[in-house]
């Protein structure tokens, strides 16, 4: 009888088991989407410029991650459709326009880190000029949207996650960082006026508003069930993906800067472009760090580049009010269309290394036109039914919109009068 009951017990875990695996996967798409070479800008500056002064702004921004995604995701399994959609769907035209242009900027300032780490990397590993490079990432990013099934993609993303992961978890080994030193910087909080546009620009660049939108859109690709009781029931395995592919992000991005601060601010180094801490780190750590730096830097521009192409698909589309079908010519043009901007960067040979910065920190601006939309429907209940946001996690978004706003204030505060 105990035995009868213990075996049941087990068939059902792995039943469970089984049955969660098959709703991993969205937040994963999220993570590579936001460990992007914007990020990897900021993240250089930040190491080498303040050692590990900023690496709790990446734990600070992880924990935010972790809530705003689940409620796009949450937001997402309740109505069945994407955060763009429900704007559109809900909004007043004027309001939804508004909200609509800003998403647009940010894919654009999205596509614009995604391209030049691409370009970069490509030069960096093959020695093409960044033109070429960035051709070839856009030729990749389209290819793999318009020809790949979803699943597909899925695992081409997560391969190229696993790429850049062990490719940071060797570096560390290579350079030795200092553990004690950088332990509590994790979580004591370091702002002042000179650190903090690159504070902001970490959070734009892990925070990220197109993330947002693509969330609520990718977790469509699951079955959740059709009773509000059966997507309940099934929340709690986004909530779990989320969670460990967000952990996996912040475990990457904390990497980053660990390896500049062991490196370049160590040696005191001062980092002006992907390029020029890529030549710098094989001397000063080894041609292996050098070549997997390189290696990495195109991987992530490759596929965040496929992610953030994702998302300005589904908010072209969404905030037009038209289908999201591959077969149409729109679908088709929202999938390279905010590239362009990145093309006259490269031909006009703009400092890459500054505007890969400053396009984190636009992202990071126009997070309040993201989360108050996310806010206001994650808690009406004709939107959300008894899946609507419960009080502790609306407060939390509430503090978090705080702290945003604050951070953006204090940086215009910084640039203009101080």
């Amino acid at each position: 009888m105990y035995t009868a009951s213990v075996m049941v017990e087990s068939k059902n875990e792995k039943m469970m088991g089984k049955l969660m695996l098959r709703f991993l996967g969205p937040g994963f798409l999220i993570t590579i989407g936001f460990i992007d070479p914007g990020n990897w800008a900021t993240n250089m500056a930040a190491g080498a410029d303040f050692r590990y002064d900023l690496l709790w702004v990446i734990t600070l921004s992880t924990l935010m991650l972790i809530l705003i995604q689940n409620m796009s995701a949450r937001l997402g399994i309740a109505t069945g459709k994407s955060l763009g959609v429900n704007i559109h769907e809900r909004f007043s035209r004027p309001v939804s326009a508004l909200l609509g242009t800003t998403i647009v900027i940010a894919c654009a300032a999205t596509d614009v880190a995604e391209l030049l780490g691409g370009a970069i990397g490509f030069k960096l590993l093959f020695g093409f000029p960044l033109w070429l490079g960035a051709l070839l990432t856009v030729i990749f990013e389209v290819f793999f949207i318009v020809t790949q099934r979803y699943h597909k993609l899925e695992r081409i993303i997560l391969v190229f996650l696993g790429i850049i992961s062990i490719s940071y978890v060797i570096e560390l080994f290579i350079v030795k960082p200092s553990w004690t030193a950088l332990a509590p910087a994790l979580i004591i909080p370091k702002i002042t006026k000179g650190n903090i546009y690159i504070a902001m620009g970490i959070l734009g660049a892990t925070v990220m508003p197109h993330n947002i939108f693509l969330h609520s859109n990718l977790i469509q690709s699951r079955k959740w069930g059709k009773t509000e009781e059966e997507k309940k029931r099934f929340l709690k395995f986004s909530k779990i993906d989320t969670i460990t592919a967000m952990g996996v992000g912040w475990a990457v991005n904390s990497a980053m800067i660990v390896v500049a601060a062991a490196v370049f601010f160590k040696h005191g180094v001062l980092v002006n472009s992907l390029q020029q801490a890529s030549e710098t780190l094989r001397p000063l750590a080894g041609n292996l760090a050098g070549f997997l730096f390189a290696l990495a830097l195109l991987a992530a521009g490759i596929s965040s580049s496929v992610t953030s192409s994702m998302a300005e698909v589904n908010v072209i589309t969404a905030f037009l009010g038209k289908p999201e079908d591959p077969k149409t010519f729109l679908y088709k043009i929202s999938t390279f269309i905010t590239a362009i901007p990145s093309f006259l960067i490269i031909l006009l040979k703009v400092d890459t290394f500054k505007i890969l910065v400053f396009s984190q920190v636009v992202l990071s601006i126009q997070l309040p036109f993201t989360l108050v939309p996310l806010l206001i429907l994650c808690r009406k209940k004709d939107v959300m039914g008894n899946l609507r946001s419960a009080n502790i996690e609306f407060l939390l978004a509430l503090f978090v919109f705080a702290i945003i706003i604050s951070l953006n204030l204090y940086l215009l505060y910084t640039t203009i009068f101080i």
